[in-house]
């Protein structure tokens, strides 16, 4: 097979699994231009529609399935050969591509990146962040990760980070202005910032669990967004009470922005994960990538708050987590 061929080949492969050119194109790391340019040339070369397009929509046509059924073995196996030319070097190198949850992404490997990037020079990363259920399998994606819940139980999962809590976090002027919290149910009548999920656009209730005792309140207020950060902003800025995993509210309540809520309710969250298919041969770079996030610290060494900034209606509670992640 020419060169030019399989090249055709591999771009119809992308199109085909991704459902989308400008997504395939991203991945190839050529423009959608010259993507349409190499797919209508494969198949004036066969004579023969693969794709029907839309200016909305990507489909196969049958033929189009036909040669997708018969290309994937090919294209895992020759990634797979290519693959395991890493074992004769000292070194893994190639491509690492990851899923991962926006929180995760910023707070607990963004730190961790410098010291694997030192580890392993050879290897690039790709991040995509996502808050949704990503196919890492349909989006060609290596490894993803996640919370615990989130994951399909055919994966396999790595445990990055040990339980945590999920916090009610306000700002002391916030709560100097408004009606104490004592209970879950007090959050009825308080403006929260409430999350639009982008994994399927809903927005749920918060949860919270003490002794046995659960509680599940749905909120309301007069901001939605669909990102962790502005959350923890809007709250630090006063204009209501946020629901975050404690890593990521925690530096703001050491320096007294933020007052936690409702501490003995806190619910908690399996762990963070990183996990991948079972369906084939694990490569190199994640490999690497495995094995350097295994010999990270599991779990968040505790840290006592600052005594300053104590503020009516925050719930007593022991210590918290700090912020800083594995290392």
């Amino acid at each position: 097979m020419q060169c030019n061929e399989f090249s055709k080949l591999s771009a119809f492969v992308a199109v085909a699994e991704h459902r989308h050119f400008a997504k395939a194109a991203a991945q190839l790391g050529i423009s959608p231009s010259t993507l349409t340019q190499t797919i209508r040339s494969l198949e004036e070369h066969l004579g023969i529609r693969l794709l029907n397009r839309t200016t909305r929509s990507v489909s196969l046509t049958a033929a189009g399935e036909q040669l997708l059924h018969h290309m994937q073995p090919v294209m895992g196996a020759m990634n797979e050969a290519l693959d395991a030319m890493n074992e004769f070097r000292d070194n893994p190198r190639g491509r690492l591509r990851l899923s991962v949850a926006r929180a995760a992404a910023s707070v607990t490997l963004g730190p961790l990146l410098p010291a694997f990037f030192k580890e392993h020079p050879d290897i690039a990363l790709e991040i995509v962040t996502d808050d949704s259920d990503a196919d890492i399998v349909h989006e060609r994606v290596d490894a993803g990760i996640r919370i615990g819940e989130w994951i399909e139980k055919d994966m396999i999962a790595v445990r990055l980070l040990d339980e945590f809590r999920v916090l009610a976090v306000a700002s002391p002027a916030y709560i100097a202005a408004h009606p104490p919290i004592t209970t879950p149910e007090d959050l009825r009548v308080h403006n929260c910032i409430q999350r639009r999920w982008t994994k399927d656009g809903a927005i749920r209730p918060w949860d919270f669990a003490s002794d046995g005792d659960r509680s599940t309140v749905t909120v309301s207020g007069s901001f939605v967004v669909n990102d962790a950060h502005l959350v923890l902003q809007a709250a630090i800025n006063g204009i209501g009470i946020g629901y975050l995993p404690e890593m990521y509210v925690a530096p703001a309540i050491a320096n007294g922005e933020l007052v936690p809520l409702l501490e003995d309710w806190a619910p908690r969250i399996s762990g963070l994960f990183l996990y991948y298919s079972s369906r084939r041969q694990v490569p190199a770079p994640l490999q690497a990538f495995i094995a350097f996030m295994r010999r990270q610290k599991t779990s968040v060494p505790p840290l006592e708050r600052k005594p300053k900034n104590k503020a009516p209606g925050a719930a007593k509670g022991g210590k918290l987590l700090t912020a800083v992640p594995p290392s």
